[in-house]
């Protein structure tokens, strides 16, 4: 009984830890998809495999750190993708390090803080704004928003967010193959 009682003092303490943070992403950077965090597995695995793919568009590049911000929080935490492997999750908040210190931005930023600068940095320079793309990545999450624009229209080398966005589109992948054979669906497990 003696053991019971430290124990059930000790639940309060778990029960008021601060929840992991999450984060959305706004339905405008995934239009025609149908499930946001599927389309920003495929899309940040397809930029961070084919840098080039986006090059001199800052806009486009600011989606696919957004994403990789988003990734980062869902993928470890989200009771969606339990299924995945932990080490993608790991992955995905090691790539979120790389990119903040490789753009400027603040390490100890709030993800949704994070993704919200991007996402309106990204609708002002496809409006033609670059004035307020740059204020949108501002300081005290930004160091610079000109240097992170730059940036972000010339991604610098990022191996982490490469692997990373590439494991969790392989584990996504996986899990859709799998879900279909253990479901009967699909082609009866002929590939």
């Amino acid at each position: 009984m003696r053991r019971i009682v430290p124990l059930a003092l000790m639940l309060p303490l778990f029960a008021c830890a601060p929840p992991p943070p999450v984060t959305t992403l706004p339905s405008d950077m995934v239009q025609g998809a149908g499930d946001p965090t599927r389309a920003a597995i495929i899309s940040s695995a397809y930029v961070f495999g084919e840098p080039d793919s986006i090059a001199g568009r800052p806009d486009l590049g600011a989606n696919a750190v957004a994403q990789v911000e988003h990734l980062a929080t869902v993928i470890p935490y989200g009771p969606r993708w339990v299924q995945f492997a932990p080490q993608v999750g790991q992955e995905l908040m090691d790539a979120r390090q790389e990119l903040r210190a490789a753009l400027g931005i603040a390490p100890d930023a709030p993800p949704q803080a994070v993704v919200d600068a991007l996402t309106a940095a990204s609708r002002a320079w496809r409006s033609g704004d670059h004035g307020s793309a740059e204020q949108a990545l501002r300081a005290p999450l930004f160091r610079n928003g000109h240097d992170t624009l730059l940036l972000l229209a010339d991604l610098p080398p990022l191996p982490r967010t490469r692997t990373a966005t590439s494991l969790a589109n392989l584990e996504m992948n996986w899990m859709d193959h799998d879900g279909r054979d253990n479901q009967g669906g699909g082609d009866g497990g002929k590939d």
